[in-house]
């Protein structure tokens, strides 16, 4: 049997002062401590003799400086890939914590009749089959190594939750996939076989994670 890996990387930390929710807005960029996550995994992953041939990226500016390090640790360039980019989001924009917050905005109530789907952004369903649909093809370019896709929060964890047959609809407050972790999707061929998930990069995590943070 050929075992083929693709790991999810989440990007790193995102500078993120005004705690905008940033979604798929252009100009968000790693933090310096994101830029040291995105670091260490790049450093873990080659000094664990990882065989790395493929490196992908979602086309916002936070993945593409994630795997960054990765691509240069193995001697790779970065593709972009449309389909591992962040959840669309009708509160993209919005302020999240502070006084300028308005999440819970009686006006905004009309968004949230439907958080199984999720009625006020990208359905979980659509999120998992683009982002399963890009790890199997990496999967089949890797063919017996590895492929590293950085991508974000909530697309990792639909297709992980997909990949793991788990119900889609999910508290947030529980989710599993911090700042630079590693959700690895092991392939038999085109079957997942697999789905383990570590966080090389847990010392440097802040001390409390932020929802602006996706």
């Amino acid at each position: 049997m050929t075992l083929t890996q693709v790991h999810l990387l989440r990007h790193g930390e995102v500078f993120n002062p005004d705690a905008v929710l940033y979604g798929r807005l252009p100009g968000f960029h790693l933090s310096d401590l994101g830029r040291r996550m995105a670091q260490v995994v790049a450093d873990d992953l080659a000094a664990s003799g990882h065989d790395v041939v493929d490196v992908v990226a979602s086309p916002l500016e936070r993945a593409q400086e994630t795997a960054a390090p990765v691509a240069a640790a193995f001697g790779l360039d970065v593709s972009t890939d449309e389909r591992l980019i962040e959840a669309a989001n009708s509160f993209q924009g919005d302020h999240v914590v502070g006084a300028r917050a308005r999440l819970w905005s009686p006006r905004l109530w009309p968004r949230y009749r439907n958080p199984l789907r999720p009625s006020w952004g990208e359905p979980y369903v659509r999120q998992q089959g683009r982002v399963l649909a890009a790890a199997r093809e990496a999967a089949a370019r890797a063919a017996g190594r590895e492929a590293v896709l950085v991508s974000h929060q909530l697309p990792i964890v639909c297709a992980r939750r997909a990949a793991r047959g788990q119900r889609l609809w999910h508290d947030p407050r529980h989710r599993d996939c911090s700042l630079a972790s590693l959700t690895t999707l092991t392939f038999d061929g085109a079957e997942i076989v697999r789905v383990s998930y570590r966080e090389p990069a847990a010392a440097l995590l802040p001390g409390a994670s932020s929802i602006a943070g996706a």
